[in-house]
């Protein structure tokens, strides 16, 4: 991982930031403003998109150059997901779920030879990557998942439905964690790479969402799906506490998912708020107005900042676990408030189709949801701070 320090004292990002920054602001003009409505409409996924994502290099974004990655840190990454978001947070989902669950999972738990058969293909954008955690009945109780793999030989056969997957029919290849010893044990589940047209693995139901319609969400079936033991990601037991690991970087994600969200939803605002004129003068003018613009851009500022906390100790490998649940509930939080606060500018047009606001706030309720609650974070944080 990136271990150099991005910030200067006055709090300014580096050129590589800055140029990856640009990079991704106009990747998401000229291939994702224009269609973004009409997929949104047909909750269509295009995969071509990410293909060309990987092209540009967004879709292996934290892997080293030696496996086929742009070799970048959090504060990068965090810039192109924020601003492929203030477009379409759908393609901000999808490029997030790529990166820091299915790609960094196998980058981080990896063997040499697992990294080198299938990194390369999802740096590339060749392979679209999913990761299978969240089951019907086992949300947030992810330790208590009823998906099973048992060793038979030197394979595992798999059983068991996931759901709330993330490229669950488009994808090409899937992260899995699957239980391979008691209910309720935290060391009792393991992680395997299951590729996509592995006899006994299905998609099923797609998900008819409130938002983020562009990003495909659906069930995954295992019936009797044998893998090889060369698909097991770690050690025997190690796949529950891989996967909290692998949240700590994935909450980050969200909270730049939601910033993408609130500055999208923020601008859309002060634009909007200078153009509209009542009582003969701009809407921005009156205090009712103004301050909820000030209190936007407040929000938006300190949520940043928070984030980039998150961004600096990620990128020193040090324990964030407390520090990105708190990114993620403040950045989420404060998406679902701004999104919420921008209808209420737009007044009637903000109900309209029409103005990008409506789907901003139909957008950021899956911000404090995915990749575990509000709640959860609050318990996250709260066992942190508790500690003795």
């Amino acid at each position: 991982m990136k271990t150099d320090i991005q910030y200067n004292p006055n709090f300014e990002l580096s050129e590589t930031h800055n140029l990856v920054s640009q990079s991704a602001k106009d990747f998401a003009k000229n291939f994702i403003l224009p269609y973004y409505k009409e997929w949104d409409e047909k909750q269509f996924f295009p995969k071509e998109l990410l293909q060309h994502a990987g092209e540009m290099g967004f879709m292996g974004v934290l892997v080293p150059e030696v496996y086929g990655g742009s070799g970048l840190g959090y504060f990068e990454y965090t810039a192109i997901i924020e601003e492929i978001s203030k477009v379409d947070p759908s393609m901000g989902l999808s490029i997030a779920a790529h990166n820091s669950l299915c790609t960094n999972h196998i980058y981080t738990f990896g063997s040499e030879e697992q990294r080198n058969l299938w990194l390369p293909k999802l740096c590339a954008g060749e392979f679209i990557g999913a990761w299978g955690l969240t089951e019907p009945n086992t949300g947030s109780d992810a330790a208590r998942m009823k998906t099973t793999a048992i060793k038979d030989g030197n394979d595992w056969v798999l059983n068991g439905t996931k759901n709330f997957i993330t490229h669950g029919i488009s994808g090409d290849i899937l992260v899995v964690i699957a239980r391979t010893g008691d209910v309720g044990d935290s060391r009792g589940m393991t992680a395997f790479v299951v590729e996509y047209g592995t006899p006994g693995l299905k998609s099923g139901k797609k998900e008819n969402k409130l938002g983020m319609r562009a990003s495909e969400t659906s069930e995954i079936i295992f019936n009797d799906c044998r893998i090889p033991d060369q698909n097991r990601l770690g050690e025997v037991g190690n796949g529950f506490i891989q996967s909290m690991k692998i949240l700590d970087g994935g909450r980050i994600s969200i909270a730049a998912l939601s910033q993408g969200i609130s500055k999208g939803a923020y601008e859309a605002s002060l634009k909007y708020s200078a153009e509209r004129h009542q009582f003969g003068k701009p809407i921005s003018s009156f205090q009712g107005i103004s301050f909820k613009l000030a209190q936007m851009a407040t929000d938006i500022e300190a949520s940043e900042l928070l984030m980039h906390k998150a961004c600096y100790e990620k990128n020193l490998d040090k324990k964030i676990t407390k520090l990105s649940a708190m990114c993620k509930l403040f950045a989420s939080e404060t998406c679902v408030r701004i999104s919420s606060e921008a209808v209420q500018i737009f007044g009637g047009y903000g109900y309209s189709k029409e103005f990008p606001v409506e789907k901003f706030y139909r957008d950021s309720r899956l911000c404090t949801i995915g990749e575990g609650t509000s709640e959860i974070q609050k318990v996250v944080i709260s066992r942190e701070i508790l500690k003795k």
